[in-house]
């Protein structure tokens, strides 16, 4: 299926020119989250992603990024070898299949935002294609820049897009690689087992929802013939009481078969199939989709906590039209003490901005 521009997008300084930038919101979590533990020393990653043609602009796609095996630094240059090359060739490989590395990523402190003759000519022999991507990053005020490769140089680009989407194969490679970076588990995002688990629940819910309709289906459809053949009993012998029985037996039939010949059973799995059915696949999530959130460890219910969803710490809670993360907070702890932890727990950093479909991290 071919990529479409995303819509829900959110803007990173300003965008002109012929080549637009495109980041992934999970991609600039784990760009944060490196930023939070180079310290001094300079961490390295690379970036994942697609180039393709779309409305006569070049577009660049960042979907993925794998860090450096070792960010090795000799005289303040940035030092990229065989072997950290293989190994981040290697990652993105088994992570994100066919997708290629566009460019790479620093973090450091204190550096000026700008091209050094190093990093140029690091950049020259690793990414020498048109268009390939710089990007650095300042650990104490979080400013970053970004480049991109052309006429032999690195061009400064004035801005780009964040944009949102359900990014598994991101999500995987944060959580197998978390340790590593020193991010804890509480500050991971929602794993593949837990997004599994909930699948199944949310499967056999609509399941069990399903077999309730066809059971009172089938009963009151009995009942209703029941009533009809008392009635055509007792009134055997008068045609006017016959030609009622016909007339009640036709509004029957109409009230227990839908149009076209479908049964109100068909309708209420439709509906089912409407509302019981979550997005296509953890950004995200569609604008207005529904999922029924459930934590590994049991379905939510009103026993596992005094918040009408049941979700509490270490719980994914995904955002629905209106909500604001005082008005979560206020939902799951009953109180507004939360917001700064929530915030800070799903690497945020764009104040009060979340949008429907998003999958939070309760603290």
């Amino acid at each position: 299926m071919e990529r479409q521009i995303p819509k829900n997008v959110r803007q990173i300084g300003n965008v002109s020119g012929d080549t637009k930038v495109y980041i992934e919101d999970y991609v600039d979590t784990f760009l944060n989250q490196l930023c939070d533990k180079a310290d001094e020393t300079p961490i390295g990653a690379f970036l994942v992603g697609e180039k393709l043609e779309q409305q006569g602009y070049e577009c660049i796609y960042i979907h993925g990024s794998v860090s450096m095996r070792e960010t090795k630094v000799e005289e303040n240059n940035i030092i990229i070898d065989d072997e950290i090359w293989k190994a981040a060739c290697e990652d993105c490989k088994n992570y994100f299949g066919e997708s290629v590395i566009l460019g790479w990523f620093m973090a450091m402190t204190g550096q000026p935002m700008r091209v050094t003759d190093s990093v140029r000519e690091t950049h020259e022999k690793w990414f020498p294609n048109e268009n390939s991507i710089y990007m650095i990053k300042d650990t104490l005020d979080k400013e970053e820049q970004l480049y991109f490769y052309k006429y032999d140089d690195l061009m400064e680009l004035g801005g780009h897009y964040i944009y949102y989407e359900k990014n598994p194969s991101m999500q995987n490679y944060m959580i197998s690689t978390r340790r590593k970076i020193g991010v804890p588990p509480s500050e991971a995002f929602e794993d593949r087992a837990a997004k599994d688990f909930r699948s199944m629940i949310q499967e056999k819910l609509e399941q069990n929802e399903q077999k309730q309709a066809n059971k009172m289906t089938y009963v009151t459809s009995t009942f209703l013939i029941l009533v009809v053949l008392v009635i055509g009993v007792t009134t055997i012998n008068n045609y006017d009481r016959m030609q009622s029985v016909q007339d009640t037996l036709e509004n029957i039939s109409d009230s227990v078969m839908g149009e076209g010949g479908q049964s109100e059973v068909v309708q209420v799995n439709d509906t089912l199939g409407e509302e019981g059915q979550s997005g296509d696949g953890l950004a995200g999530f569609g604008a207005g989709d529904e999922e029924h959130t459930v934590p590994v460890g049991g379905i939510a219910s009103e026993a596992n906590g005094p918040n009408p969803d049941g979700l509490g710490s270490g719980d994914i809670y995904v955002v629905q039209q209106g909500d604001t993360l005082a008005g979560i907070s206020q939902r799951i702890f009953g109180d507004i003490s939360k917001v700064d932890e929530i915030h800070r727990l799903n690497g945020l950093n764009d104040g009060d901005f979340i949008y429907i479909g998003q999958e939070l991290l309760l603290p």
